[in-house]
């Protein structure tokens, strides 16, 4: 059995790749982030994931996929995430604090990572959930900005306060000095965000699926069609999102690609869900 508390300090003392977190902040009773002090000698690509995780029961360290949301130059690493219950590593790992330390195992991997698409204009980002963790990294990247001229980060969750993180982080890019400063006033036409809900009233509404299959998402931003030729996409959810989103964008007439056949559009398959 998993015990619902916080690491204690003679867990400490054993923690293999131990990394000491620096800030903990609560979304809602079901979402958190946390920031971690970063190994020296990590090198990552914005996008990619590591392994983190806490001690088991039985002495052997309880490991879960983690998207990294902070950007590669930043000097600590952010993390998002669920909170579940009865979830093996959550259920714990939702009660840490500033000082307590965690697992990382410094071994970054992951499809979502700017390499993996072709050249293109507009890059659409697509995610429910915490699977906007990747993007939280991307979006932060200059380089980003710097292979497309537009960026559309599209976020579904059932519920508005489920949004928060994400609106609360596209803000404060928009009015982020540096990015301003090279990509001038017209930055927010640069960075284009659509949350929507799926169980609550908001300003926009529905599934990504249908918002991109019927265009509503094209109207609503005053965008033009979607085209192979020019547009790429990143999409982060659960199994089942992927594979509707997928079909979605394979009609447009885009193909799946990867680190090692760069195409129009990835998809990132170790997606933490409702289980960790």
């Amino acid at each position: 059995m998993t015990l619902d508390l916080p690491v204690t300090e003679a867990a400490k003392k054993t923690l293999p790749d131990a990394q000491t977190v620096t800030a903990v902040k609560h979304w809602s009773d079901s979402l958190f982030s946390f920031r971690v002090t970063r190994p020296a000698s990590l090198r990552f690509r914005s996008g990619e994931f590591v392994m983190i995780g806490l001690p088991g029961d039985n002495g052997k360290p309880i490991l879960r996929a983690y998207s990294i949301a902070s950007p590669n130059w930043d000097d600590e690493l952010e993390f998002y995430s669920i909170k579940v219950p009865d979830g093996p590593l959550t259920s714990r790992l939702q009660h840490i604090q500033p000082g307590d330390e965690i697992i990382l195992r410094p071994k970054p991997v992951g499809t979502l990572v700017l390499d993996a698409l072709l050249p293109g204009k507009r890059l659409w980002f697509l995610a429910t959930g915490t699977g906007i963790a990747p993007f939280a990294s991307l979006m932060r990247d200059p380089e980003t900005y710097e292979r497309f001229e537009q960026v559309v980060m599209m976020h579904t969750c059932r519920t508005a306060e489920e949004l928060v993180y994400g609106a609360e982080l596209v803000n404060n890019l928009r009015h982020d000095p540096l990015l301003g400063e090279l990509y001038g006033e017209d930055f927010a036409k640069r960075l284009m965000y659509y949350p929507t809900t799926t169980r609550e009233p908001s300003p926009f509404m529905g599934r990504i699926t249908d918002n991109l299959s019927s265009g509503k998402v094209l109207t609503d931003l005053n965008l033009p069609p979607i085209s192979p030729e020019t547009d790429r996409a990143m999409i982060c959810g659960s199994l089942a999102f992927n594979v509707d989103v997928k079909a979605v964008l394979e009609g447009f007439g885009m193909h799946e690609g990867a680190n090692s056949e760069p195409r129009e559009f990835v998809v990132e398959k170790a997606f933490v869900g409702d289980g960790v």
